[in-house]
C-alpha cells in the first residue's frame, strides 16, 4: 500500500498527510525565504536537530528552536514565548533539513493561529545548494542573539535554561 492511498480506519499515510497539509498553506523556496528574512518581513525559524546543525552549520539570523519547543516559544499568547512572537501575523518559514519535518511543523503553527507561518521547501539542504549563506555552527555565538532560545525570564540565553511549559 502506498503512503497516498487511504488506509482501513480512515488512517493515512504520511505521503498523502504532507500533501494534505502542504496544500493548506503556500510554502516558500530557499531564495524567496533569503529575501523575506533580509528585508525584516519573516522569522527564519531552524529545527533540526543539534547533530545536523553541528554538521551542516547554521543560517546567520535564524531562530534555533528545537522542534519540542516550536509551538511554546511562537505561541503569541504563550508564557514561554520568544520576544519576536509577539502576534499572530508573525510570518515564520520553518526550516528542517530537508523539508519534511518543517511542513507538519507549519501546520502545527497554523493550528496555534499562526496563518502566516510556512515552510522552506528542500529545507536546509536547499538552501546550501542554493549557494545562501551559511556559517559553521563553531560560530553561533558570534551570530549573536538570534541564534539563542532565551529561558522564560527573557534574560538568560540557551536551551540549558528553558524551563519546558505544561506537557
Amino acid at each position: 500500500m502506498s503512503g497516498t492511498e487511504e488506509r482501513p480506519g480512515g488512517t493515512t499515510g504520511i505521503d498523502a498527510l504532507l500533501e494534505r497539509v502542504r496544500a493548506g498553506y503556500e510554502r516558500v523556496g530557499p531564495r524567496d525565504a533569503y529575501e523575506a528574512a533580509r528585508a525584516g518581513e519573516a522569522l527564519l525559524v531552524d529545527i533540526r536537530y543539534a547533530a545536523l546543525r553541528e554538521r551542516d552549520g547554521l543560517i546567520p539570523r535564524a531562530v534555533v528552536i528545537e522542534r519540542n519547543e516550536l509551538e511554546w516559544r511562537l505561541d503569541p499568547q504563550g508564557s514561554h514565548r520568544l520576544p519576536e512572537a509577539t502576534d499572530h501575523d508573525l510570518r515564520v518559514v520553518v526550516i528542517c533539513n530537508e523539508g519534511y519535518a518543517s511542513s507538519l511543523a507549519a501546520e502545527s503553527l497554523h493550528r496555534l493561529g499562526l496563518h502566516r507561518a510556512t515552510d522552506l521547501v528542500g529545507g536546509f539542504q536547499a538552501w546550501s545548494a542554493a549557494g545562501l549563506p551559511v556559517v559553521p555552527a563553531s560560530a553561533q555565538d558570534a551570530l549573536g542573539p538570534a541564534h539563542e532560545t532565551p529561558g522564560p525570564a527573557q534574560d538568560t540565553p540557551g536551551p540549558a535554561q528553558y524551563t519546558p511549559g505544561p506537557a
